[in-house]
């Protein structure tokens, strides 16, 4: 757990992104791109990849705290600050807002300003990682929670903390917890932005939507498929075809299945920092490794934006998880799973960089900052809606 953020190290990691799209050919991709949530992980990526990769106006959507005398902001606050800057000072339009994403009211003042400004949009990227959702109809309050179903799970896992290997049980979930679960992870939301584009006569010809999701193999198996989050990744599923029956000869809606990386939310499950650290040290050995930015530029290049998206798979899903499903990648790490101990993490797995990446997400522990230096917690993003 962090507790804190750092400004400058957060505009460090969007430099850094930036740096990594700006070091490839430009793309034609979409030019009016309205991201939910977009301050943090993919969704972040996303805008960067949009505004720097093919030069689009970005609109982010997200729900951050700022900074005061008495704490630093969240880092999605400093992200959402550093990347709208960067923006503008590259000439690119970058608009925000900070709200509740699954409020009605929220949806009406974001599609006002779309319309004053843009008139059309022309790819919505749904990137919304939230533990509670109140319902814009019921006004019923819905928390998710990560849990299997039917049956209790008892599986390995990584105390991050005392960097400890152990084992944690997690009891099966409730049906009102699965459905609350589905309510707060599954397609509704992601159909309700685009149904009130639609409606407000928003959506662009050859309109785009995109959701992500994570499908994972036998070792996240416990956790992502047979449990209340895989019961949420079915809704959404379900969610995508519905969107491609309203939108035919207009637009399509499509869900990308990507990679394991660290983020907030990854790092809040159960088994997840583990697996991360042992994925880490396989696919680097193989030279496959990855972050969001390269998942997510490597997406809009290759299917996005690509006529003949080369891996597709039955249900109609973007794959970019092929490096990570290998099965000489899974085989490695199911073999050293059960190996992993307290005594031998540090060597077996590659838990360095994990924590690194973990920091980073923060502001921490990148190069060419001084954390001794005094700085200023209370950034102002520009361009902000609340």
């Amino acid at each position: 757990m962090c507790t804190t953020a750092h400004p400058i190290g957060c505009a460090r990691h969007v430099e850094s992104q930036v740096e990594r799209v700006r070091a490839q050919n430009p793309y034609t991709g979409a030019q009016r791109v309205l991201i939910i949530g977009a301050s943090t992980g993919y969704g972040l990526s996303s805008r960067l990849t949009a505004a720097f990769g093919s030069g689009a106006s970005t609109f982010g959507v997200f729900y951050e705290r700022p900074g005061d005398q008495a704490r630093t902001a969240t880092p999605g606050w400093y992200n959402s600050a550093a990347t709208t800057t960067l923006a503008h000072a590259h000439d690119l339009y970058a608009e925000n807002f900070n709200g509740d994403a699954f409020a009605d009211e929220s949806k009406r003042r974001v599609l006002e300003k779309i319309q004053r400004d843009w008139g059309r949009v022309d790819l919505l990227v749904y990137s919304l990682a939230s533990p509670r959702r109140q319902h814009p109809i019921t006004g019923k309050v819905h928390k998710s929670v990560i849990k299997p179903i039917g049956n209790a799970v008892t599986e390995r896992s990584l105390d991050t903390d005392k960097c400890e290997v152990g084992e944690v049980t997690i009891d099966p979930a409730s049906d009102e917890e699965i459905a609350d679960t589905i309510a707060v992870m599954g397609g509704d939301d992601w159909h309700m932005w685009v149904q009130a584009l639609d409606d407000a006569g928003l959506i662009a010809t050859n309109f785009k939507t995109i959701a992500y999701t994570y499908i994972g193999d036998k070792v996240t198996w416990p956790i992502y498929g047979h449990a209340t989050i895989g019961a949420a990744k079915k809704d959404l599923d379900e969610t995508a075809v519905k969107l491609r029956e309203r939108l035919a000869g207009r637009g399509n809606a499509r869900i990308a299945v990507l990679k394991a990386v660290v983020t907030q939310a990854s790092s809040a499950i159960p088994i997840m920092p583990l697996y991360l650290s042992l994925l880490f040290r396989v696919m680097k050995q193989q030279g496959t490794h990855q972050g969001c930015i390269e998942q997510i530029d490597g997406l809009f290049r290759d299917c996005v934006y690509n006529s003949s998206p080369p891996d597709m798979d039955n249900e109609g899903r973007w794959r970019m998880d092929g490096h990570e499903l290998a099965p000489e990648v899974q085989r490695a790490i199911e073999k050293e799973w059960q190996q992993v101990t307290t005594h031998n993490v540090m060597e077996v797995t590659d838990f360095a960089s994990y924590q690194r990446e973990f920091l980073q997400l923060f502001g921490f522990a990148w190069d060419g900052v001084d954390y001794d230096a005094d700085v200023d917690v209370q950034v102002t993003i520009p361009h902000l809606m609340e």
